[in-house]
């Protein structure tokens, strides 16, 4: 078995996320396949976090792959968020998130207020209504009271999705380009996939493929829908594609062969500003601790309703804040070191800040506070 440090562990995982060395840009969807998507509650964020690990990304690269050559699909995805999958990826995600079941418990049915029936009826409307067409949500409130009722109807028109999740995790849903300000949905190409086992297990294999070493209750975290023992059945369920690591006495989980080589990994010397909700920081909120300096509040990055701040990342350790700001012509880009950085870090930092400036335009004005 091999054993690893923090330090060691945030090194390869660094290494897997390209933040020790930006991938060519041919190689940009498949970053984010690696990535497990994009996480695309901002688009901006998506787009930036798919800039911090390849090299010469356009700034409209994400858009025309989404709405133009369709090669990225926006979906609700892991934890019920909003995630940008490469459309080749797509069937696979779909029938692992169709695995998701707790739209079918009475608990939920009661707090949203619609019989399992009716939850039945109305994925089977939210499907055909889109089948072929692009409606804005009230377009489909319509659409669907039309075809079954208006209580049906209000069901769509609520708040945060609640009723649209399901109908995206069953293969119902996927989003397509605005009308204006008003978001718009689409059915996906293709039947929709029943749910199946052998999908999440391949979604938990690349989870570990990109974040080890992991532990169970990373992996149920970030999953959602599992508890702790269930993930770590999962993982059993990968038999020798997997392989276990002592980190810092505990056990984790690595691809195997990969503990090995992350013990033997010379420390990259990498520097790279992380967007909110990037997925490198999405996947380390269970040990934030271990990747911040000691003493250093996880608030200040795993803010409260789940907003994630943007993250100076030294060696896949979590050593400042930032922020950006765009004022005229300027770029305002300020970053807030939370421990004293060594000169080659303020370098790499003054150096990811001017290709920011490059890639977002404007005239960068660098603060970078005591």
């Amino acid at each position: 078995m091999s054993s690893l440090t923090w330090a060691q562990a945030a090194a390869w995982r660094a290494h897997r996320h390209h933040l020790d060395e930006r991938a060519p840009r041919r190689d940009a969807l498949e970053v984010a396949s690696r990535l497990c998507g994009l996480h695309a509650q901002l688009i901006s964020s998506a787009e930036l976090t798919l800039w911090a690990r390849v090299e010469g990304l356009e700034p409209d690269a994400v858009s025309q792959a989404l709405w133009e050559e369709r090669t990225l699909v926006k979906t609700w995805a892991m934890r019920g968020t909003l995630h940008l999958l490469p459309a080749a990826d797509y069937p696979f995600w779909q029938a692992g998130l169709a695995t998701y079941d707790h739209y079918r418990k009475p608990a939920w049915s009661k707090a949203f207020g619609i019989s399992q029936e009716d939850l039945d009826v109305l994925l089977e409307t939210v499907g055909s209504q889109l089948e072929g067409r692009e409606l804005t949500r009230e377009e489909l409130a319509v659409a669907v009271g039309e075809a079954t009722s208006e209580e049906l109807a209000e069901k769509v028109r609520e708040s945060w999705g609640s009723m649209l999740k399901p109908a995206a995790f069953y293969g119902k849903l996927v989003f397509a380009p605005n009308a204006g300000r008003n978001v718009r949905f689409t059915a996906p190409a293709g039947e929709p996939a029943e749910g199946s086992r052998e999908a999440v297990r391949e979604i938990a294999r690349r989870f570990v493929a990109v974040n080890g070493p992991v532990t169970r209750e990373d992996l149920a975290r970030w999953w959602r829908g599992y508890s702790p023992a269930q993930a770590g059945k999962l993982l059993a369920e990968l038999g020798e594609q997997v392989e276990e690591v002592s980190l810092n006495g505990a056990t984790a989980y690595m691809l195997a062969g990969h503990g090995g080589r992350a013990a033997a990994l010379e420390p990259p010397r990498s520097v790279r500003l992380l967007p909110a909700f990037d997925q490198y920081v999405v996947a380390a909120s269970g040990h934030a601790h271990e990747l911040l300096p000691a003493g250093t509040d996880r608030a200040r990055v795993y803010r409260p309703q789940g907003w994630l701040t943007p993250v100076l990342a030294v060696d896949g350790l979590m050593r400042g804040l930032w922020r950006h700001e765009r004022k005229g012509k300027r770029l305002v880009v300020e970053i807030e070191p939370l421990a004293k950085l060594p000169k080659w870090v303020r370098a790499g930092a003054e150096r990811e800040a001017e290709l920011l400036a490059g890639f977002l335009g404007g005239e960068l004005e660098l603060t970078v506070t005591a």
